[in-house]
């Protein structure tokens, strides 16, 4: 049988429900992609010993780091290395993002918050 085909934005307008909740769309060795709709600002955090990527599907965000902030379309991809503290932010109406990150990152980082999410679900 073939692997699954999914379309994330379809996926992620139809199973998430709520801002800032990501969802694991696939596990590629030993890392994931994730996928979530972005809300208004999230936690400040940094991964000490992990990067990660996002990818703008759908609308439009900012990731703000101490000494400024990079806004992304959609198309638009961005890697914040390990130990960089940054804040991610939408720009637009529930804009939807694909993560890159190793299975173990915590989607608040360093930080713990009522964002955090412990147990994600799967698209």
């Amino acid at each position: 049988m073939p692997p699954r085909k999914i379309n994330l934005v379809e996926e992620a307008d139809r199973k998430i429900d709520k801002v800032f909740d990501p969802h694991i769309a696939g596990d590629v060795n030993d890392s994931q992609a994730k996928v979530a709709k972005f809300g208004d600002e999230f936690d400040w955090h940094a991964h000490e010993n992990e990067d990660e990527a996002f990818l703008v599907l759908r609308g439009k965000i900012a990731i703000d780091f101490r000494d400024g902030s990079v806004e992304l379309g959609e198309g638009d991809f961005i890697v914040v290395p390990r130990s960089v503290e940054h804040r991610p932010r939408s720009l637009s109406v529930e804009p939807i993002v694909l993560m890159f990150e190793p299975a173990t990152t915590l989607n608040t980082g360093n930080a713990k918050s009522d964002l955090t999410v412990t147990d994600l679900k799967r698209l």
